[in-house]
């Protein structure tokens, strides 16, 4: 008699909050797309959006208005104070303000600008920076006489945050939007905190989370669920969800992913993740994924999977890595969204900087031009690890296919390329590619600011629809560039960023502070710098980061080299990553900071960019020795 083959495990993919409101994270659309492709029945679910949704709804503040009914007044934040105040209208308002989000009903935007229809808590005291002298219109000078859409978008975002702070304050200390309960599991050592969040007893944000996971689980009926997480900010609420379905459904296998796993969980010893998971999976997914479900099917030992961590017999993590080929990044096939409700998520705008936006505002199809970075050098970022390190390219001709068929799928032609740095010679071909097919899609992405970047491909990636771009700037001092092995200079980046924007291309700029050996004047003249790079026209966004060293960077590696010593960290079991270190500039980076990010924040709406950097600092800082106009004569230079 012959043996019928296993029919296919059924695998469903999960979003685990919370990552983001405006467009799903795209893991779980490259995942189910390439499951597909191999003929592997696969599903998937965004549970950070249907959170959101279910407790932002009349149903959903009705439950949060009880927890808050059963504190005792003297407890009640001013975001509890003013949500008690106004209950009623934010059990009316709630269900029409998401609609107008979601772009349902588009017309509510007369009445959200009226100021008098939806209730309004302390977030809405941001707007009060905007008021000029005569009180008036505080959103006037952002959107003038036109843009309602947008200031109701804005007001709306608001209101949003309104009632995260309450949610925080009455039900979850650790709930927000994008960093849900991430100090639970960011570089965090051992399993215990996260194990004692879990073994509390559940509030209705978990409860919430329960109910949606087994309504998942009951329509898709899966054997297999992945849970993939990207941030410390989805580690905890991933952890809940599979805790669900193993108190439940305990035959289906749940694997973690994404990330934060290839980040922080490297060398995994806590036997007690597994209690949740039975398998845990490092770096690019598909390969570990196909060996996973032939070892599920019988059709291979646990000793041939590949870069997986599971719990052996004795109750031990292993970690099992049979040297396998991945697969290429040209056949891991095209993402699809099938399945997700695009149609229903939010459109935030929390920052009216025009750039800012695009990231909380607009349907993004994900997509990635190139596997890795093609530069891998700069000594702050985990080059050592195969997200960064492997670099892959595709064809601009399967790049144009994949963009065609997601367009016909999805039926929207925005784009968010989410490489860590695309690289200028593929996104030439790319857009020759997509003018010769006349393909009308709307595009940005990350990118390095190298010479490569010059006017005329500046004008070409505009015609083929590039609208922003990003790209790290990091500390505007060629001293420490060069520490930093970023392969730029100031003056390059002049030239560079005002290409794009000449060429009618929004430009961001990632900046960073507390880089080792970086001194009080290092950080004057690096603002003194930035300045400069805004008031000639070269950049219209920017964000300052603090400077993290990870134990996978070369700054991590050879902490020697940059004239730091690293903080011994405790015995590590489960997430590693971050680690302090000892700079002998003694600079208090934190101070500095604050100013930075308040200097940049006026910068991106026009204020201050005549003054003197130092009339942003409460403190003596001495005179920045950058010439005050050396951006100009850079930019007057030839390339």
């Amino acid at each position: 008699m012959s043996v019928q083959p296993a029919s296919p495990l059924r695998v469903l993919s999960i979003i685990p909050p919370m990552t983001q409101l405006n467009t799903p994270y795209p893991s779980t659309a490259y995942l189910t797309g390439f499951l597909r492709s191999c003929g592997i029945p696969a599903v998937q679910e965004d549970l950070a959006l249907a959170l959101v949704l279910r407790l932002l709804s009349p149903e959903g503040l009705r439950a949060v208005a009880e927890r808050v009914a059963a504190m005792p007044a003297k407890k009640h934040s001013p975001a509890l104070q003013a949500f008690v105040a106004q209950e009623a209208r934010y059990l009316a308002t709630v269900g029409p303000a998401i609609a107008f989000l979601q772009g349902r009903d588009s017309t509510l935007a007369h009445r959200i600008v009226g100021r008098s229809f939806l209730p309004e808590g302390p977030r809405f005291a941001s707007l009060d920076v905007y008021v000029d002298d005569e009180g008036g219109d505080p959103l006037g000078w952002a959107f003038g006489a036109l843009g309602l859409h947008d200031r109701a978008k804005h007001l709306a975002t608001l209101y949003l945050n309104d009632l995260a702070d309450v949610l925080r304050d009455a039900v979850d200390p650790r709930f927000e939007f994008v960093r849900y309960a991430e100090s639970l599991a960011g570089s965090q050592p051992t399993f215990e905190p996260l194990a004692q969040a879990l073994a509390q007893a559940p509030n209705l944000v978990d409860d919430t989370l329960r109910e949606l996971t087994l309504d998942a689980v009951q329509r898709h009926a899966p054997d297999v669920v992945l849970l993939s997480v990207p941030f410390p900010g989805s580690v905890y609420a991933a952890f809940r969800i599979a805790q669900t379905i193993k108190a439940q459904h305990p035959h289906i296998v749940t694997v973690l992913g994404g990330g934060f796993v290839n980040t922080e969980l490297r060398e995994l010893t806590e036997p007690r993740v597994f209690d949740y998971f039975d398998y845990v999976t490092l770096d690019a997914g598909e390969r570990p994924l196909l060996a996973l479900l032939e070892h599920l099917q019988g059709q291979r030992g646990r000793q041939r999977l590949v870069r997986t961590f599971v719990r052996d017999d004795a109750g031990a993590v292993q970690y099992v890595n049979l040297m396998e080929a991945d697969v290429p990044f040209a056949d891991v096939g095209t993402p699809t969204w099938d399945g997700l409700p695009l149609g229903q998520y939010l459109s935030l705008l929390d920052m009216l900087n025009p750039m800012h936006r695009l990231w909380s505002d607009g349907r993004w199809n994900k997509l990635t031009v190139a596997q890795g970075c093609y530069w891998k050098k700069c000594t702050f970022c985990d080059v050592s690890l195969d997200y960064i390190g492997r670099y892959e390219g595709a064809e601009a001709s399967v790049l144009a296919d994949r963009i065609e068929r997601i367009v016909g799928e999805t039926g929207q032609t925005g784009f968010h390329f989410v490489d860590e740095a695309a690289p200028p010679k593929a996104l030439k071909a790319l857009a020759t590619e997509l003018l010769a097919r006349q393909t009308g899609i709307s595009w940005w992405g990350n990118i390095r600011f190298e010479k490569t970047f010059n006017p005329e491909l500046c004008n070409l990636l505009a015609d083929s629809g590039c609208i922003a771009i990003s790209g790290g700037l990091e500390v505007a001092s060629d001293r420490l560039l060069g520490l930093m092995k970023k392969g730029v200079s100031v003056d390059q980046v002049a030239r560079v960023t005002r290409a794009f924007s000449d060429a009618g291309i929004l430009v961001h700029a990632y900046l960073m502070y507390g880089f080792p050996t970086q001194t009080v004047q290092d950080t004057v003249d690096a603002l003194e710098f930035v300045r400069q790079l805004f008031a000639n026209g070269c950049i219209q966004s920017g964000f300052f980061h603090r400077f993290a060293c990870t134990v996978h960077s070369p700054v991590g590696k050879a902490p020697e080299e940059f004239g730091i010593t690293l903080v011994p960290l405790p015995p590590v079991s489960f997430a590693k990553n971050d680690i302090g270190f000892h700079d002998p500039t003694g600079v208090d980076h934190d101070a500095l900071g604050a100013v930075l990010k308040k200097a940049i924040y006026n910068y991106m709406h026009g204020i201050g960019l005549e003054e003197d950097v130092r009339s942003w600092f409460p403190f003596k800082v001495p005179k920045t020795t950058v010439a005050r106009h050396r951006i100009a004569r850079a930019l007057e230079q030839r390339w």
